[in-house]
């Protein structure tokens, strides 16, 4: 893990082609051992989550290379190494787990960081999982109790009660929401752990109940659109 976090820490502050060139080589090795790190996080949360078994490293991460053509920032490349095992792979709409490395500063969540959730879902699925918080609110703000360690991010809430809605439901906070993460900071003295992975799949373990709740929402919207 050392190797992963030193890598990102001088692409960050030498973030152009011609420093990136000259250490591709490094990349390769560094990309070798954050596909294995992947693959231990797929099997382990495999073993409490089944919908995830069977993934590929490629399904759960990104490109190094960053797309800035819309964007100010004109830096070329991700500062940071992302997982997200999902089921069915990280373009599939689903929620699921993932863990985010970062040096301080990273612009996109800047810090280390396990999450849990679904993170900007489309127009269907959003209301698909608004309606189960209606219908099973309590279970939904259960499972949120249950994972002990996280904290539901309300970066991205409404002001106002969403179109549809009742305002006067018992769990309306929730249902303002345009998408539910679980998320829990991690330290360099938690990644750099011998047992790391077997203690960021203990942290996820938490989660499965919410993680689940999402996701039977999810497929039933996927199911409604057949």
């Amino acid at each position: 893990m050392e190797e992963i976090l030193d890598f990102f820490r001088r692409l960050s502050a030498n973030n152009d082609r011609d420093w990136f060139d000259a250490h591709r080589s490094e990349w390769t090795h560094v990309k070798t051992r954050a596909a294995k790190l992947t693959e231990e996080l797929i099997d382990g949360i495999g073993s409490f989550d089944p919908s995830v078994r069977g993934l590929r490293v490629q399904d759960c991460t990104y490109r190094i290379a960053r797309d800035t053509r819309f964007s100010n920032d004109k830096s070329p490349y991700k500062n940071w190494l992302g997982i997200f095992v999902a089921p069915h792979g990280k373009k599939s709409g689903y929620a699921g787990y993932y863990l985010h490395i970062a040096p301080k500063g990273d612009r996109l969540v800047g810090e280390h960081m396990l999450i849990s959730g679904i993170y900007c879902p489309d127009a269907t699925l959003l209301r698909s999982v608004r309606e189960e918080i209606l219908d099973n609110g309590a279970e939904f703000a259960k499972a949120i109790r249950a994972a002990k360690g996280f904290r539901l991010n309300t970066d991205n809430k409404l002001k106002r009660v969403p179109l549809g809605f009742p305002a006067d439901s018992e769990h309306v906070e929730l249902l303002k929401h345009k998408d539910w993460c679980v998320e829990k900071k991690i330290d360099e003295k938690f990644l750099l752990a011998e047992d790391f992975v077997q203690r960021a799949i203990g942290e996820f373990r938490k989660t499965h109940d919410f993680i689940q709740i999402i996701n039977r929402a999810v497929q039933y919207a996927y199911e409604e659109m057949m």
